[in-house]
């Protein structure tokens, strides 16, 4: 561009040498105004629009608003559970199965855990898990409503997890799932209604 307007220039300058050398133009008039402009006009396209600039600016200045608002509404929630009636900080269901399956597979485990979050309707932030010599797996699935943990005795066809939960997830809807991907004889289900006391205080304070 910068190329592109000097070679302009220096046409300018020579057209308006020869006509006013040959008397059809005088410094400073119709056709001289009517060349400034064009060079003004030239030089105006290697120039940003303004307009555009500042609409970008308004709609990222819009978008950056939407995000800081979603931000706070999910940050304003307590994510409490309520189960049979009682308002709790998260609903723990302690899992053993007995006399299970696939144990020591350690990739049917992950597919496992990633089929109790969407079945428990949960928000995965990641899986973490450890396979040991010889045999054995421990891992957890880290929630954003908090997490299910996994320990297994391959030898013994034992499992012990934890599934804790907070919000409107549906832990039990995880027991299903685990009897049918580890084939257990016998599941056994505790529960323990977390933060009932911290649950009331934060219902007081609102």
């Amino acid at each position: 561009m910068v190329g592109s307007l000097e070679l302009i220039e220096r046409l300018s300058r020579a057209v308006t040498s020869v006509r006013r050398h040959l008397g059809l133009l005088s410094p400073i008039g119709k056709d001289g105004m009517s060349q400034n402009a064009l060079l003004r006009s030239v030089k105006g396209l290697g120039v940003p629009s303004t307009a555009r600039k500042e609409d970008r600016k308004t709609k990222l200045k819009v978008a950056a608003s939407a995000a800081a608002e979603s931000r706070q509404e999910f940050s304003s929630k307590d994510h409490f559970a309520i189960r049979h009636g009682v308002r709790c900080a998260g609903v723990h269901l302690i899992v053993d199965l007995h006399g299970a399956k696939r144990l020591n597979d350690i990739d049917h485990i992950e597919a496992t855990l990633r089929r109790c979050v969407e079945a428990a309707r949960a928000t995965l932030l990641h899986i973490h898990l450890h396979h040991f010599q010889p045999s054995g797996v421990s891992g957890v699935a880290v929630l954003a409503e908090s997490h299910i943990s996994i320990h297994t005795w391959p030898q013994a066809g034992y499992a012990a997890l934890d599934i804790f939960m907070c919000g409107s997830a549906e832990p039990d809807n995880c027991i299903p799932v685990l009897r049918e991907a580890f084939e257990a004889k016998r599941v056994d289900v505790n529960e323990i209604l977390r933060g009932q006391e911290a649950s009331k205080e934060t219902s007081q304070e609102a």
